[in-house]
This record gives structure tokens, sequence and C-alpha cells, in this order.
């Protein structure tokens, strides 16, 4: 906004001013989020930008921009415009960020077996069902499992016999290791060899589209904390983290261990998602705490981090992984996808206060020899 606004214009900023983002906490105004808002006989039309992808809570939103409005003296009639502009934020360490990607976010869990990568699919999916453009990268060199999940096999083209195109399968831009060793073959590979082929996919792959950069590539990290693991995170300019757990103490020790392996390498972790926290019967609708209750919450406390959700153990989400058909896209209305488009908004808004990525806009700095004298 650059023209001066009129008084009913300055008492309608100031009422939103008092409506603070569902998600940031930030009121819009202050955050920079209204673009423009004109009132023309008694009609208030207002533009917001959000920095995350929440399609789904437009009308919601609506709702509470119209009740702060109509509460003004002179406005009778509100009308409000919503859009999505994900920014950049800065990688680990001043990293320089991936050509074509402007967020690289982690999902890593302490220990497998607690549902990693398919909370990682799902909240990819979750993220692109909201609006963004998103991709996916399987980094579990060693049980790679992506291609499964979203129904890819072949392998991937290269345009020029040096980059490679990941393939698209419900609306995710995917590349894994998976789609390029033979077969069911196992890669037996040790450490630094993993380390260069995890670096090739994350460097060689053409991401985005020409000017639509991608929004978000989710990263699903292997199980563990290992020296690997530590080589993947340092290699790749993560801009956060998603640590996935079970209610079960052990799977908590480990969780503890991955959050800080990021804050080691100081990449933010942006929350805590809590698999089969509640097990529901289907013939009595009893539902039980099978692994412990309350885990994640327990650990999003003492680690200071948001717990992002709790999943319950559900036979539905194995199925439609399996079957190449994740919750997102076997379900996109039930109550288990609404669980995880909630969480990546979540993440989202979360990741979209973290600092703004300046690494493309440093001038360069060249220093000339002094002339010597004759």
């Amino acid at each position: 906004m650059t023209a001066v606004p009129s008084p009913l214009e300055t008492a309608a900023l100031d009422a939103l001013r008092q409506l603070p983002d569902p998600l940031t906490g930030q009121d819009w105004v202050s955050a920079r989020r209204v673009r423009q808002l004109k009132v023309l006989a008694g009609r208030a039309e207002v533009d917001i930008v959000l920095g995350y992808p929440a399609r789904s809570q437009w009308p919601a939103y609506t709702h509470l921009v119209e009740d702060a409005l109509l509460r003004v003296e002179g406005i009778r009639e509100v009308a409000v415009n919503w859009s999505t502009e994900v920014i950049a934020h800065q990688a680990m360490r001043g990293q320089a960020l991936l050509p074509g990607v402007k967020n690289l976010v982690a999902v890593a869990s302490g220990k497998g077996g607690v549902g990693k990568s398919t909370t990682a699919v799902n909240l990819a999916l979750a993220l692109a069902a909201e609006g963004a453009r998103v991709g996916m990268l399987d980094a579990d060199i060693y049980g790679p499992s992506q291609p499964l999940m979203l129904g890819l096999s072949g392998k991937p083209d290269s345009p020029d016999g040096k980059t490679i195109t990941p393939p698209v399968n419900h609306g995710l831009q995917t590349m894994s290791i998976g789609l390029l060793i033979e077969g069911q073959a196992p890669a037996i590979w040790r450490g630094p060899m993993a380390t260069q082929a995890f670096d090739q996919m994350l460097r060689l792959s053409n991401w985005g589209a020409p000017g639509e950069p991608l929004d978000y590539l989710i990263v699903d990290m292997p199980p563990g904390t290992g020296d690997i693991h530590l080589s993947l995170s340092q290699r790749a300019p993560l801009t956060a983290a998603v640590i996935v757990t079970t209610p079960q103490d052990i799977a908590l020790l480990d969780a503890k261990k991955g959050l800080q392996m990021f804050e080691k390498v100081s990449v933010p972790v942006l929350g805590i998602v809590e698999n089969m926290a509640t097990y529901c019967c289907p013939n009595c609708g009893h539902e039980a705490h099978i692994f412990g209750q309350d885990g994640g919450k327990r650990l999003a406390e003492t680690c200071g981090v948001p717990l992002l959700g709790s999943m319950p153990l559900d036979l539905g989400i194995r199925e439609q992984a399996d079957s190449g058909r994740p919750t997102l896209v076997a379900a996109p209305d039930s109550k288990v996808a609404g669980l995880y488009r909630e969480m990546a908004r979540k993440l989202a808004a979360g990741l979209a206060l973290l600092p703004k990525d300046y690494s493309g806009k440093m001038p360069g700095v060249s220093v000339q020899p002094k002339p010597q004298a004759d």
C-alpha cells in the first residue's frame, strides 16, 4: 500500500491490526500481508497475501476479516481477495539455496518404523493441496520407499546426459535412488558412496520449472542419527526440519537425538509429528493408546518446539501408501487427510516466520592487487 489512506481506510486498517493470523499470531497489517485496502461507498475491498499455503482456510479467514471490518462505522460490505506468496528463507549457516527450490525441509526420525516416509509424502501432498509447488527427494539411500508410495517406476529422463528431470505423479516432482538402481537390487554402499549419490540427486535434478521454482522440497531422510545422517544434513542447504516419532519411550529417546543433531548443524526444527498415537478398534470403537500417551507432547514441551499433530494408528494410511495412492490422494476428504493438512499448514506457517534468504542478493567483492610502482 502506497497511497495515503482515507480516514475510513485508516479505521479499517486499525481494525485489521487487532486481528492476528490464526497460525503465525502476527496481524496481517504489521506483517505487510495487506497489499491493498480500498473503501468506496461503504464497500471495503482488501487484498491479503499469505506467506504460507492455506487455500482450504480462505473461507474461514474471510469470515474473520468480515467480522472485523463490519464493526467499523461506515463499512457495510466486505470483499476479500486471497493469494499465497511463499518466499525463500535462509538456509543453515547461510548456504546458497538450490536452483529451482525456495525452501528445503527435512523430515527425519531417530529410528526406523515410526512412519517417517508415510508422513513425509502426505505432508508434501498436503502442502500441494493447499496451493504450494512441492517436490519430494527420497534421501533414504538404503531403503527408498517413495517410488512405491507415489506409484512411480522407470528411470527418469536426462535431457542433456548430465542432469535429471524428476518424474511427476500426484502433482509432486520426485527423485529417489529407487528410480535409478536396477529392479529391487539393494544399495550396498559405504557412507561416502551414499553421500555422493544423495548429493547428485539433490544438485543434478532439474527442480521446479522455468520461472516457477518449488516452494518446498521435502527431503525424506534416512532413519537414525549416525555419520551418514549428519553428512547428509550438512551437505543439503536445509531451511528447516520436522521430527517424526511415536509415543513409545524408546522412540522418544531417539527422536530427541535427531532433534539435537539438527541443532548441532543450526537447522531449526519446525515441530514434532506423533504417529500411532491412538488405535480405534473397528469392531467396538474402543480407543487405546497402544504405544503410550502424550509422548510426543511431552517431548515437544521438553525441547521447546511445537507439536504439529498426532496421527492415529490407521490401517487405511498403510494400505493407501502401499497402493501408490497416499491418503491425500486416495481419501482427500477423510478425517486423516484433514489432520495431515492441518500439520502441513502449521509447518508452513512456522517456516514463514524464519529469516528471509538474502544469499542471492549479496554484492560481490572483488579484490584487485595494488599496482606496483615503476
